[in-house]
């Protein structure tokens, strides 16, 4: 039986560590991407020691522009890709007008462009070989605006809705993509958002990663479009439908500055 091989960016730790971990344990060949040199390749050498599986690593600073077609010029020499995690992301607290903008650019170019970028160049391929599954991690906080973190919402949103429109487009063709939209996780995201407050004061409904890995991974092998882990994260993509737009952006602006103030 040919080898499988799915490239996962972000793979260093938090989810994308986690769902490289299943994906290598369901037989797969591994092409892992993160800008974190010492901890990829302890992730390598980590599973060289319980898998024969190869594990290839690059690393790559994935909210630089360009950075999508230079990662295709080393995978294309390698087996086909027959899974594509898109996972690299970060988030960045405070009002649009007072937050840096060379990291909101680079949130940008990471989420949306290199995402986007990185899809387009993988998926003909796998429409040729009418097979392929792609996940991209979106969030809880693609369904509402978010103010305080005004961009990390709206990039999560073009996941969502991005992720959506071209599962609809894929629809016979062998290939899947799913949007995968956790709630808050117990992930190294906590500590990239805010100077202030390295986790959330906000903790009842923090998820454990390799349960949301677990949940994401399943969605994307039965070719689910969205995948939102947890009831009560069911229940919060739903308040937008319930309540007016502009209370729904007070609700998260109120618990964001709880959060992280």
């Amino acid at each position: 039986m040919m080898s499988k091989t799915a490239l996962v960016t972000g793979a260093a730790s938090g989810l994308g560590y986690e769902l490289a971990f299943l994906l290598i344990k369901d037989d797969y060949n591994l092409v892992l991407v993160d800008i974190d040199a010492p901890k990829l390749k302890e992730v390598k050498q980590f599973f060289n020691k319980t898998y024969k599986n190869t594990v290839t690593i690059l690393v790559k600073d994935l909210s630089q522009p360009d950075v999508a077609q230079e990662i295709y010029n080393e995978v294309k020499q390698l087996p086909v890709i027959d899974v594509l995690v898109n996972n690299a992301g970060f988030g960045l607290f405070g009002t649009f007008a007072n937050t840096d903008w060379k990291r909101e650019s680079e949130m940008l170019h990471l989420h949306v462009l290199t995402t986007t970028h990185l899809t387009k160049l993988i998926l003909p391929a796998m429409i040729s070989r009418e097979s392929g599954k792609i996940l991209n991690i979106s969030s809880l906080a693609a369904f509402q605006p978010g103010p305080m973190m005004s961009m990390y919402y709206a990039s999560k949103s073009y996941i969502l809705s991005f992720s959506e429109a071209i599962a609809n487009e894929l629809k016979g063709t062998g290939v899947t993509v799913t949007a995968l939209c956790p709630g808050p996780t117990k992930t190294l995201f906590q500590q990239t958002v805010s100077s202030n407050c390295s986790e959330n004061k906000i903790s009842f409904n923090m998820a454990c990663p390799t349960d949301v890995a677990q949940y994401g991974y399943n969605a994307m092998k039965r070719g689910k479009t969205v995948a939102i882990p947890g009831v009560f994260n069911k229940f919060l993509s739903t308040i937008p439908r319930f309540v007016t737009r502009n209370m729904a952006t007070r609700i998260v602006r109120n618990i964001q500055e709880k959060n992280r103030a």
